[in-house]
């Protein structure tokens, strides 16, 4: 669902760039898409264990294990644990080192990768949903599926459709009338930020931290996503600002 998601990616940014004639070059496009794929593994190991894994210390101390697949006996177990907001702040910095290498807007950027990303983002969920990985909350919804014996809200399924299809669909408009460089990168921050919280509504939170206050409602991914979505309004409404100060 990786390979997927991240084939899907490519062809959408391709695919906007030889249809709005956007001023990047095809062998500049793939040098990107190489330089962020890496900065997004990475964000997105190193914020899963700086956000959610209970053993980060022993991580930060022993950095060989990070993407160690093999247990302490040899037994191959992969790598699990990857957390979306580590990948994002990953996929910000290595566009920013791009930029600046390459020369190229870090805002063009980021708008063109904003339209890429939702549609494919919507094969790791499913694959989240395969694999039993973010189980939802118990329902007695008839679209419920069974989950260890447990009627539960199929959550994974429900992001797929609110982080990817929906805010695809809004960006695609959102496009048709972009007045500033920036406008579609920080508007899908916001988006995905208020469709991931009302997604975790639905979904258990991490076994290992549970919730981080009361009994039914902020989840790490709630705080985090909220976090984001004001430094996301917060800038949008600054480039807003300054864009029409200059007209």
């Amino acid at each position: 669902m990786y390979a997927l998601a991240l084939l899907t990616g490519i062809y959408i940014a391709h695919y906007f760039v030889k249809k709005d004639n956007l001023p990047i070059s095809k062998e500049e496009l793939d040098s990107y898409i190489w330089w962020v794929e890496i900065g997004v593994i990475l964000g997105a190991r190193f914020g899963y264990i700086l956000f959610y894994d209970t053993h980060t210390y022993f991580y930060l101390t022993h950095p060989w294990y990070i993407f160690n697949p093999f247990a302490s006996d040899g037994t191959f177990i992969g790598i699990s644990g990857m957390s979306y907001h580590g990948a994002l702040a990953g996929f910000i910095i290595a566009s920013y080192f791009w930029c600046k290498r390459y020369k190229q807007s870090f805002l063009f950027m980021i708008d063109l990768a904003a339209l890429s990303v939702p549609l494919a983002y919507i094969f790791g969920r499913i694959g989240n949903f395969m694999n039993e990985r973010l189980i939802g909350r118990a329902t007695d919804m008839p679209w419920g599926v069974y989950v260890h014996n447990v009627l539960t809200h199929p959550s994974a399924l429900y992001e797929a459709f609110l982080e990817g299809f929906l805010v695809f669909i809004i960006l695609y408009f959102i496009r048709m009338k972009k007045s500033f460089n920036g406008q579609l990168g920080l508007a899908y921050m916001i988006l995905y930020s208020l469709a991931r919280i009302i997604a975790e509504c639905f979904r258990q939170p991490d076994i290992q931290l549970g919730f981080l206050y009361g009994t039914s409602w902020l989840t790490m991914g709630i705080l985090i996503s909220a976090i984001f979505a004001i430094i996301g309004i917060i800038l949008y409404l600054y480039l807003y600002k300054k864009n029409n100060l200059l007209k």
